[in-house]
């Protein structure tokens, strides 16, 4: 990906950062510094947030290399609105940054911190793997991570993320987004297109074969119950997510990674993630990894001009979730 050097995922996202502080009372954010210097933008703890917070927020996951739209329709009954996502540079959007790969942990027993950062600091500063394979790095002098969580994180996690992206404090943004919110809500259903670019890159299919993508799914009401809300933003995609992948690949390929990438290819698809994720007694590494993808795709090659469909969309199963 060595035509994609030049690209600072970070400096893409400053901009956008800033969007969010200087209309923070318009878009119900709170705004505020930890003791050890980092700002912090609250979008749903102790604060509102909304719709619009979690759209933007939302492209600062795709480390500004993502559009995220806002649209009604009326294919889907009871539930009209829809979150459309594109980009034309999804593995860098989609894998790099958007993807909540970076584990962040502290503590134990109830006072602990666990959960997974997601945004451009990840270019920086995890050392996930998967870095590796797509070629990208990032270097800056300030970033910022979006983390799907109920709660301000201590400082040794912040002291922590600074450190291992060599930035100091004072130039580390974190957005915070709680399942329940609307903004979370918003954030993770907009994960439609990169929920499929994680499921080829687990595939094997060469991340450089895949030059654009586009997808959408229905927004979800959020919920005060924390499983009922985790379950809607992943039934969102699992049984209404729609996708379409432009491939630099011959035919085979491309029908072989389009019959692979529906939910319902998995072996767990059937039942509302949460039930899933009960029946497992809450841990989520028993549940199938393939499950995770979109309803319904589309593979286009680009060598060959044809396109190859599969998946389904379940408005049964839409329905028994959301409501």
């Amino acid at each position: 990906m060595s035509q994609n050097i030049n690209l600072s995922l970070s400096k893409l996202t400053a901009p956008l950062v800033e969007n969010l502080i200087v209309n923070a009372e318009s878009l119900r954010l709170g705004v505020s510094n930890l003791d050890d210097g980092t700002r912090i933008i609250d979008a749903g703890i102790n604060v509102k947030g909304g719709i619009e917070a979690g759209r933007l927020i939302a492209e600062i996951c795709m480390g500004g290399l993502g559009v995220v739209r806002l649209r009604a329709s009326t294919n889907f009954h009871n539930w009209s609105w829809h979150l459309d996502v594109q980009s034309s540079q999804p593995v860098l959007a989609c894998l790099a940054s958007q993807y909540a790969g970076w584990s962040l942990n502290h503590g134990k027993g109830e006072n602990a911190f666990n959960a997974l950062g997601s945004g451009p600091a990840r270019t920086l500063g995890s050392n996930e793997p998967l870095f590796k394979e797509i070629g990208y790095r990032d270097e800056v002098d300030s970033s910022c991570i979006v983390i799907e969580v109920d709660k301000i994180p201590p400082t040794e996690v912040t002291k922590n993320i600074a450190e291992k992206c060599g930035i100091s404090n004072e130039k580390l943004t974190v957005i915070l987004t709680p399942t329940s919110s609307l903004a979370g809500s918003v954030q993770i259903v907009s994960r439609v297109l990169e929920t499929s670019l994680h499921k080829a890159h687990e595939l094997n299919f060469p991340l450089d074969k895949i030059i654009d993508g586009a997808g959408s799914a229905p927004l979800c009401p959020p919920s005060n119950d924390f499983l009922t809300a985790m379950s809607r933003t992943n039934d969102a995609i699992l049984f209404a997510g729609q996708i379409q992948l432009f491939v630099e690949a011959n035919d085979e390929d491309a029908k072989e990674l389009a019959n692979a990438l529906p939910s319902s290819a998995s072996k767990d698809y059937g039942k509302p993630f949460g039930e899933i994720f009960k029946d497992v007694k809450y841990d989520f590494y028993k549940i199938d990894p393939m499950l995770f993808s979109p309803a319904r795709v589309a593979v286009s090659s680009l060598l060959t001009g044809h396109t190859f469909h599969a998946g389904k969309i379940d408005l049964e199963l839409l329905e028994k979730s959301f409501s």
